[in-house]
Formats: C-alpha cells, structure tokens, sequence
C-alpha cells in the first residue's frame, strides 16, 4: 500500500508505503501493532469482567509531552508490521478469548488498513476506536458502520495548552467536529444488560493539574452539545507526570484530590451524569501494559 497521506488533521502529505515511515506520525502505511490482549483498564461499559480486547498502535498524530503510552507513540516506538489481513486475523483470535470487544487504541494513522481489515468482518462484538480525539471528520467518515463505539479523549478546548503540550493549536475546533461526526454516526449510548457499551460515544477528558479551566470548558462544551444521557463523558485524574513534561514545571505533579472534588462538582452541576469519575488514587503506572508484542 503506498499513498499520499493527508488522513489526519495535519495533513502533511508525506508519501507512505508499506516500508518507509512517513509524516508526521512516523509511520508506515502498514499498521504497527505493540500488544494485542485482553486489557482491564479502561471504563467499567468497555474492560466489563472479562476485559477489553485492546490492539495497541504504534505511533501517532499527535505529540503529548505527557503521554503514558510514550514507548511506543513517539517517533521509533516499537512494534510489528501486520498487513489488512493478519491484523484480521488478531482481531479474530481476540474475539475468540472471550473479550467484550476489539479497541483499537491510538488507531487513526492506520484507518486506512484498520477499514480495510474490518470491511466485511463479522466479529459479533463491538469495535471500539479509543482515539486522541484529533482526527479529520473526513477520515471518520470512512468507517461509519465498522465502528460501533467511539471512544475519543476531549483533551482541550485552549488552543495555546493544545499547541504547548501536544503541537496542535487546532486542536479544540478538530476535536469537536470529531466528535460530532462520532455523534452523527452513532446517536445515543447503548448499554446492554452486562454493563457493556454496543453503541455511541463515550468522551474521555484527562484532569491537566493547575488548568481547572481547560477542564470546565471541555465540560461546558459537552454539557451543551448533546442531549442529556446522549453521550457518556468519562472525568479522569490518572494523569502521571512522563518524562517528556520534564521541561514543563507545571506538570511535574498529579492533580490533587481538591482538584479532582471541585471538577467533578463542576460536571455534575453542569447536568453530566452518564459517565464516569476517577479518584486520585488511579494516578498511577500500574495500568500501562507491557509493550512486548504480546498477542501480534
């Protein structure tokens, strides 16, 4: 597979092919895959009692200096090449462990392949696309009925956090028509009678410590745009200082138990109360799986 590449908000035009990396993700047109596995740690309606199915990608279009995944999301992050049908083939013997569902995490660089392996797959489960939010409404359009669940971050609506943190000062205007293309194909949240999400969106937004603001503008936004219990909106407090926020004082510590009270406050003022809420206490490593090619 060898193209020009514009699939993503930066539209950098770099020439990918099966081999070469290329653009800004660093990737090749053939998806990288690090891990493959049953994975608890995501919200209660995704890992369930049996886990999430989670392929974790290589690479990605964004830069958070603060990413928890930074192993392999950054520029020679490790990983196995699979062509459209081997990654087929591991989301097939995902299904087959028992796993409530196949979530594609950091999937965007890779949707042309992704769509090409789901097209005409009947799994039986959900496929979920646990992004960073940062996509083209365009590229999204191309997998209206091979996903089931979105499950995008939300991660600013302040354009100078967004460029500081994540090289994207277009981020918050991205991200919503994102989400709203999510929406569009998706309509409400559907929870079977396990407690398992078949359907909707559920947006994620990571607590930045110090930048309450960011977070109640995020909150505001969504509170705003959708109809009550239309979507689910996740709060989280994990956030853990990385050593690529090193050179950024301000995240050099997790965000307090005040902070964390006060946002969640502010989100149920604000109306949100399909979701869900991390403690403090979640800011850890413990949950970063290993990145050994296990499952690829």
């Amino acid at each position: 597979m060898k193209y020009i590449c514009n699939d993503c908000p930066r539209r950098c035009g770099a020439l990918r092919d099966d081999d070469t990396p290329g653009g800004f993700c660093a990737s090749p047109s053939m998806p990288r895959v690090a891990r493959a596995a049953a994975h608890f740690g995501e919200e209660p309606c995704i890992s369930g009692t049996k886990g999430s199915g989670a392929v974790f990608f290589t690479g990605c279009s964004l830069r958070c200096v603060f990413c928890q995944n930074h192993e392999i999301s950054g520029v020679g992050g490790a990983g196995k090449a699979v062509t459209p049908e081997e990654l087929r083939e591991i989301f097939l013997r995902l299904r087959d462990t028992g796993v409530h569902n196949i979530n594609l995490v950091t999937p965007t660089h890779f949707s042309r392949a992704i769509a090409e392996a789901l097209s005409g797959l009947e799994l039986g489960i959900p496929v979920v696309w646990n992004s960073s939010g940062y996509e083209s409404a365009e590229t999204l359009r191309s997998l209206e009925g091979l996903v089931q669940v979105y499950m995008p971050d939300f991660k600013y609506m302040d354009p100078a956090l967004a460029a500081a943190y994540s090289s994207a000062p277009d981020y918050p205007g991205t991200a919503v028509a994102a989400i709203e293309e999510m929406y569009r194909q998706r309509g409400a949240f559907v929870i079977d009678s396990n407690g398992i999400a078949q359907n909707g969106v559920l947006i994620r937004h990571l607590i930045m410590p110090g930048r309450p603001e960011n977070t109640k503008a995020v909150i505001d936004w969504v509170s705003g745009r959708f109809p009550r219990g239309e979507v689910l909106f996740s709060l989280m407090s994990q956030y853990t200082p990385m050593p690529g926020a090193a050179r950024y004082p301000e995240l050099s510590r997790r965000v307090s138990r005040g902070e964390n009270q006060r946002l969640r406050d502010y989100m149920l003022d604000c109306g949100i109360e399909n979701g869900f809420w991390q403690e403090t206490r979640s800011a850890t490593e413990e949950m970063i799986p290993e990145f050994d090619l296990t499952g690829v």
